[in-house]
């Protein structure tokens, strides 16, 4: 079948995308494609929130039919987080049929070069944009997320984050020159010439193995980098997330099909019920290249037994805030106070040990004494969420029993300096929706050791009181060193501790963030601009997103004969 978007079209429509977003990771400045209002969306062919959620809606009841070869049966059965069925069934692979499949369109894709591929990718991500509304309640109803976050997150940030990494795969497949006419003198003989070609080539079938939280924030940019730098993609989703990868795995094998090229380059691997796959796949020799999100205990086991794939890992730490003076108390307060409400602390940027000195701290308010620091804050906390529509909108829903469990129990760790509380929501009255819990725990008892040195993922957050800003600083270097940590935060108005809060997180290869006080929180991160975990820490072994996240996914190959 003939190409429908030509190689042509294709790079008059994107290639101004991608100058930009290759202008924008070296300078680090801010920008981004893709709106993060709702009001933006209805125009040029995008669907609006109404439209969105019709889409969405009359997914229920529906097969997912993606045309994949080796469809053996149907799976579902995902429940929203918020109560609702979601009614979609998704094609059962026989991986023994699609594997090959999937490797056959690869030598196409592979001769295609950097550019075509990155304007195909950047394709796929403008299709993408143009349901964000649909995709919007799909993240939703798979993560617990509440709209606006789902909406933000899920849709402009996920596809930012995936551009950033076609952008970063370009970079690296053009820095080696595609020809280059070699000579070398050879005094009075003749010299030597030679003409070198250079192909970066693909690893092989790049496996990607969704997360439940952020299944299109936290699967972009293994998918993209994974493409856009030749290889075929298969996508094991969450099996209580599908829906958000499904969608994306529809709309990519559709751009390549119009493209002129096999849509089995990325193909979806439904599971069965407590099927377990993502260990099958990982360790099959097709796989050479795999991008996974969630626990330690997983990541830890496909970095060792993965051992024919370039492993990329984001796994848990426990993140810190040392608390050791501020000059905007309220500020501070906020800050925190959204932070640990976001998304219900569902996130693996969420602050987890806040360490505050036993003898208080400096503010511009006069001093405060652990007791009050601990106290205002579960005040501010409070506040945040008083209203129970202000605390939908912001903790969404818990998204598994798990969460729930590790919630109820944090409460007999120590003593509660906020308890946590049921909010009812009105529109989905089966929703499980809980505020923060925050405990108090001492850092100068072994016994409280356990509890705050152990990643608790979920609305948790444990007051540390600390003998000293030396002692907090020796804490976070420990905590960093043998857990792990997506982010680091501090509030001081000292500069030698600021010097030493610095001097750990760059011995340690953590993300810090000062004296944040406004409407930027130590839990977001920025695409283009800001780097999400470092690759130097146990909570991960790469960054999203730097050279590092894309080189290593190609090799570069060299054809040479005499000129």
């Amino acid at each position: 079948m003939a190409a429908e978007l030509t190689a042509h079209q294709l790079i008059a429509q994107h290639r101004p995308t991608l100058d930009l977003a290759l202008e924008t990771i070296r300078t680090r400045a801010y920008w981004s494609p893709h709106p993060e209002h709702p009001k933006s969306y209805g125009e040029n062919g995008s669907l609006d929130t109404a439209a969105g959620k019709a889409a969405f809606d009359a997914l229920s009841g529906t097969r997912l039919d993606l045309g994949q070869p080796g469809t053996d049966g149907w799976v579902g059965g995902e429940v929203s987080p918020y109560g609702i069925e979601l009614g979609v069934e998704y094609p059962h692979a026989d991986l023994g049929v699609l594997l090959p499949a999937m490797q056959a369109g690869q030598k196409a894709w592979r001769d295609a070069g950097a550019e075509l591929r990155a304007m195909v990718c950047l394709e796929i991500l403008k299709r993408i944009a143009d349901r964000t509304m649909e995709f919007a309640q799909a993240v939703m109803h798979t993560s617990g997320q509440a709209f606006m976050m789902a909406f933000q997150a899920g849709g402009p940030h996920a596809q930012d984050r995936g551009m950033e990494a076609v952008a970063y795969a370009y970079v690296e497949q053009s820095r080696t020159p595609e020809t280059a006419e070699w000579t070398k003198p050879q005094g009075k003989r003749d010299p030597l010439a030679l003409t070198k070609r250079f192909t970066p080539v693909p690893r092989g079938i790049g496996l990607v193995v969704g997360c439940n939280t952020f299944p299109t924030w936290n699967g972009y940019p293994g998918l993209f980098a994974s493409l856009a730098t030749g290889n075929a993609v298969l996508v094991k989703p969450h099996p209580r997330a599908v829906l958000p990868l499904a969608l994306t795995v529809q709309v990519a094998r559709d751009v390549l099909t119009e493209a002129g090229f096999d849509p089995n380059l990325v193909a979806l691997a439904a599971e069965r019920p407590g099927e377990g796959i993502a260990k099958t796949l990982a360790t099959r020799p097709e796989i050479r290249i795999i991008d996974y999100t969630g626990s330690t205990a997983f990541g830890d086991w496909l970095e060792a037994n993965a051992h024919q794939a370039q492993v990329y890992t984001e796994k848990a730490g426990v993140n810190t805030v040392i608390v050791e003076s501020t000059d905007d108390y309220r500020g501070m307060l906020a800050n925190l106070a959204f932070s640990l409400s976001l998304y219900s602390g569902q996130m693996c940027t969420t602050p987890q040990n806040l360490l505050i000195p036993r003898d208080g701290i400096r503010t511009d308010q006069g001093d405060k004494t652990y007791d009050e620091v601990t106290a205002d804050l579960a005040r501010a906390v409070d506040g945040l969420l008083g209203d129970d529509a202000r605390a939908n909108a912001l903790l969404g829903a818990i998204v598994n029993p798990d969460v729930k469990a590790r919630l109820e129990a944090a409460a007999g760790l120590g003593e509660v300096a906020l308890a946590s509380r049921e909010v009812a929501n009105p529109e989905f009255p089966d929703a499980v929706v809980r505020t923060p819990v925050i405990v108090r725990l001492d850092g100068a008892k072994p016994e409280d050791e356990a509890a705050y040195t152990s990643e608790c993922f979920g609305p948790v957050s444990f007051a540390v009181a600390v003998d000293s800003a030396d002692h907090a600083v020796e804490l976070l270097r420990r905590s960093v060193r043998e857990k792990g940590a997506m982010t680091v935060g501090a509030y001081t108005t000292d500069p030698e501790v600021e010097e030493a809060v610095q001097e750990v997180c760059l011995d340690e290869a953590a993300q810090l963030s000062l004296n944040l006080t406004g409407g930027v929180y130590v839990n977001q991160t920025a695409a283009f601009s800001d780097f999400h975990g470092s690759g130097g820490n146990p909570a991960a072994n790469a960054a999203l997103c730097d050279g590092a996240f894309v080189a290593n996914r190609f090799r570069v190959v060299e054809v040479r004969r005499p000129a």
